[in-house]
């Protein structure tokens, strides 16, 4: 074997070994993430604490920046899930969501997840209504072999359109 052949061969190998490892990642991502959105879906506020560390960032467009694991449990729980008038319900947007992996050294240590997502909202006793379209980038972080946002992002909040 030449080294042309070689050195193809390597490559080859090589790319599907990134492919493969930025495969899993992703799947292991939005995994993560479908299991949050599970638990904010049903204002599993307990649920929900378990995905985020404990220096988690969370900045919205119109609600301001929320620091903290305790703060941002506490506005989960209060305003969120709070109202005894409605509901909120949060669905992926199809074909938006992309997962980028972040590494040092040639190990993962987290991934950037972006995509939109829809907002709809179930006043007490009515039907439930579409009632807003967002963008969100979430800096997903492996620690201990366990993925937790620390960083979110949610903006762009706009009308429902689908």
């Amino acid at each position: 074997m030449g080294l042309s052949t070689l050195a193809l061969v390597l490559g080859t190998v090589l790319r599907v070994g990134a492919a493969e490892v930025a495969g899993d990642v992703s799947a292991a991502v939005m995994e993560r993430d479908a299991a949050f959105w599970k638990a904010y879906n049903a204002c599993d506020v307990k649920g929900m604490a378990d995905f985020f560390t404990e220096d988690v960032e969370f900045y919205h467009d119109r609600g301001g920046t929320t620091l903290g694991h305790p703060a941002f449990v506490a506005a989960l729980r209060d305003d969120l899930c709070g109202s005894r008038d409605s509901t909120l319900r949060r669905e992926a947007v199809e074909g938006t969501a992309h997962v980028f992996p972040m590494k040092k050294n040639d190990v993962v240590y987290g991934a950037v997840f972006v995509g939109e997502h829809l907002f709809y909202v179930k006043p007490k006793g009515k039907a439930e209504l579409l009632d807003g379209r967002a963008k969100f980038t979430h800096l997903w972080i492996l620690k201990d072999g366990v993925w937790k946002m620390s960083r979110i992002f949610s903006y762009d909040h706009g009308p429902a359109v689908r």
